[in-house]
């Protein structure tokens, strides 16, 4: 039985994904300077969690048991976004379907079984997706950007593609593919954005 969650037609929901050290946070934060109160940000779950103290253990059934709640947080976080800023466009610093990357691969349920709904579902929950490819894909360092990112370059380019084949299935997916200059790709990443958000509000 699907879990339903109140409130899920806000007007206009983007979510920034892709591997870790993407540029997807930054891309967030630079596009709500520019302009501002006509959106608001639903902040990473799993980065607030565990930065406010949220264990963070690699057995099996811990990474499940952080992965519920990390779901059922960015869920809440965007229904509380969504009913304080009702005439906002929100921009979900990642979204429910990240989780599945994340999961076990020894699990014996899926990510989106144990949270009682389906990838379908999750993707309708959004209007538009824009996948920012991560750094290492290119080779390149993702620290610095995170204080509590903690994969490597290969687990990074492994949740990349992971990801992005999950996001991909959405109608309205854009990728931003990795670039040696950061300053392009986020540029390129805030045009797609203005244009999604032109076209949806």
């Amino acid at each position: 039985m699907n879990r339903t969650y109140p409130g899920n037609n806000h007007r206009c929901r983007i979510v920034l994904t892709g591997g870790p050290g993407g540029g997807k946070t930054t891309a967030a934060d630079l596009f709500r300077r520019e302009i501002g109160e006509k959106v608001v940000i639903v902040p990473e779950a799993a980065t607030m969690m565990f930065s406010g103290g949220f264990p963070r253990y690699t057995e099996r059934d811990a990474v499940c048991s952080a992965q519920r709640a990390i779901y059922h947080v960015q869920r809440n976080l965007e229904q509380i976004q969504a009913a304080k800023y009702a005439d906002r466009i929100l921009l979900c610093d990642r979204g429910s379907v990240d989780g599945a990357a994340y999961w076990p691969d020894d699990s014996d349920r899926s990510f989106f079984e144990e949270m009682g709904t389906t990838l379908e579902d999750e993707l309708s929950h959004y209007d538009g997706v824009i996948f920012f490819e991560t750094a290492a894909a290119g080779g390149m360092g993702i620290e610095g950007g995170n204080p509590v990112r903690s994969e490597s370059l290969p687990e990074a380019v492994k949740l990349d593609r992971i990801l992005h084949d999950l996001w991909s299935q959405h109608p309205n997916f854009v990728k931003i593919s990795h670039n040696e200059s950061f300053l392009e790709k986020i540029s390129l990443g805030l045009k797609v954005l203005d244009e999604m958000v032109r076209e949806l509000k």
